[in-house]
């Protein structure tokens, strides 16, 4: 993609965005508020795709990646003079899908970013799937000084397409179909009518 800033200037910025979120009197809040509510955020193709996935113990984690993404993707929005579709970075499915529960925190996102002069990138019309180790996020990341990503949670796309295949076999068996966009229960058959 044409556009891209440096990895290397990207991830100095974002460095200097988290540590300001980090830094800021709403910070505790919205990290306890993006955990608090779970049963509200959780899809049939995001978080299932972790192996043993429990969020009780899988939610901190991805808060932490959910707003690294977020950092690297205000600081790709600021580089490039407010370009959405370049800031709109290539994330695995969980992360991006704690990026939704984070950002549905939009009073207090709103409050925090606007006093720190910073703007939150994330439109879903742009989201494009398919990270790849190696990719431009993945080399924004390591840039930033973070680290390898986590693999518990930075999935690449070969296997979550098989663990998506797995997911809907499941899914299928029990009369859910399209990864949770449609199904047949009706709600009222002896074995769903709670007793």
């Amino acid at each position: 993609m044409t556009n891209q800033p440096a990895p290397a200037v990207v991830g100095r910025r974002a460095t200097q965005i988290i540590d300001m979120v980090r830094g800021s009197e709403e910070y505790p809040r919205l990290r306890q508020s993006t955990q608090r509510y779970p049963d509200c955020w959780a899809t049939f193709t995001g978080y299932p795709i972790i192996a043993n996935f429990d969020l009780a113990e899988d939610a901190g984690p991805l808060f932490d990646e959910a707003l690294r993404v977020l950092c690297l993707k205000t600081a790709v929005f600021e580089l490039t003079g407010g370009d959405e579709q370049v800031a709109e970075l290539v994330v695995p499915a969980p992360v991006d899908e704690m990026v939704h529960a984070l950002l549905a925190q939009y009073t207090l996102c709103q409050r925090m970013t606007r006093r720190l002069g910073i703007q939150f990138v994330h439109m879903t019309d742009q989201e494009r799937f398919g990270w790849r180790r190696g990719d431009y996020t993945h080399q924004c990341y390591l840039a930033a000084g973070w680290g390898e990503p986590n693999p518990r949670y930075w999935i690449d796309v070969n296997e979550t397409a098989r663990r998506l295949a797995v997911l809907s076999r499941r899914y299928e068996a029990i009369g859910i179909h399209d990864s949770g966009r449609r199904h047949e229960l009706d709600f009222a058959g002896p074995a769903l009518v709670a007793g």
